[in-house]
């Protein structure tokens, strides 16, 4: 899965998702952004697998009912959730040093990990920390509903 699904994921990343993440930008920045990609692929293809590698082995997840997960449990919520659609809007990176902050909004529809209908417009933000290999991972992440 890690390096076979990972190289499949770059290629697969969408048309918008891989302009943005080439325009302007360090390198650092342009990283970051093409791995929000990879998730966001990994939630239009179903397949939280092109996401393990991106997550640190300490990855925590706070959901807008205020519960935490660890890597782990994420996974295995995500495998179980079903997205029919997809999207980003209004991404953003900011790099400092060896920490980078994701934000963006995400607008989905499908069906959670109980089997109840999403239709999901939330804001989220990432922390993502160059790890002394050189690899950017996502150490934590935090998402809540977009007030309609």
């Amino acid at each position: 899965m890690k390096r076979v699904c990972f190289g499949a994921a770059l290629a697969l990343l969408s048309a918008s998702g891989l302009a943005w993440a080439q325009a302007g930008g360090d390198t650092a920045e342009k990283t970051v952004a093409a791995n929000e990609y990879i998730w966001l692929q990994s939630q239009k293809t179903n397949n939280p697998d092109l996401i393990a590698p991106l997550l640190a082995e300490k990855f925590v997840q706070t959901d807008d009912s205020g519960r935490v997960t660890n890597k782990a449990e994420t996974l295995d919520e995500a495998r179980k959730t079903k997205w029919t659609s997809a999207e980003y809007e209004d991404v953003h990176v900011t790099v400092v040093g060896n920490t980078a902050i994701a934000t963006g909004g995400f607008r989905g529809t499908g069906t959670s990990s109980t089997g109840k209908p999403l239709d999901l417009h939330a804001r989220w933000t990432d922390t993502w920390v160059k790890m002394p290999d050189g690899k950017w991972q996502c150490l934590a992440s935090q998402d809540g509903p977009i007030q309609q």
